[in-house]
Order: C-alpha cells, then structure tokens, then sequence
C-alpha cells in the first residue's frame, strides 16, 4: 500500500482539527517526505500526553501509542529528546480541554 507524505498527512490531520474547531500547531516541522510525527496533546491545565505512530508487528496496521504523559514540562523534555535524536521529526501540538486528538478516527493511523 503507498504511503502519504508526512506533510500531505499533517495537512489533512490539521484540517481534520479545524473542521472539529481543535487549536493545532506545527511545532516543529520535519522532513516533508518521510518525517516522522509525534502529536501533543495539551489539555490547557499543565498536563500533557505524547503519542507516536507506531506499527503493529501482529497486525501489521498502524496505530498511535502513548509515547509519554504528565507533566507538560516533562513531556515538552521528551519531544526535545526525540528530536536531538531525529531532526526530520515533525511536532504537531494540539490544544483541548477535553482532550481531543482524533488520532482514533478511522484514516489517521
């Protein structure tokens, strides 16, 4: 099956949040073509959790996991990590109070 681009991706995820009125933001931007993606979510109370694509090797499908959670600063420190590690990550930060993220939703994993 053919991939998308991590930014045709990160284009539909945002319009995706804008058509549910979900504050999104490009945090930091990867490579267009094969970045990776993490997605933060802030639940504007000074907590935070941290998911990344995943693949799983039983069903071979893609899914988000929880990479971290808590803290926001602590958080904030896990996506610096990650990107010393890999400078072609994408950072997308979203913004809810009840904590949504759609990453759930069918076409987004």
């Amino acid at each position: 099956m053919p991939r998308l681009t991590a930014r045709f991706w990160v284009d539909a995820y945002l319009a995706r949040l804008r058509l549910q009125d979900i504050p999104a933001f490009v945090v930091a931007h990867g490579d267009d073509t094969g970045g990776a993606v993490l997605v933060k979510l802030a639940t504007l109370d000074g907590r935070a959790v941290l998911f990344q694509r995943s693949f799983d090797l039983m069903s071979g499908e893609r899914k988000w996991v929880e990479l971290a959670s808590g803290d926001e600063r602590e958080v904030d420190a896990t996506v610096t990590r990650q990107r010393s590690f890999d400078p072609d990550l994408w950072v997308i930060e979203v913004e809810d109070r009840a904590g949504r993220h759609l990453l759930d939703e069918p076409g987004l994993a």
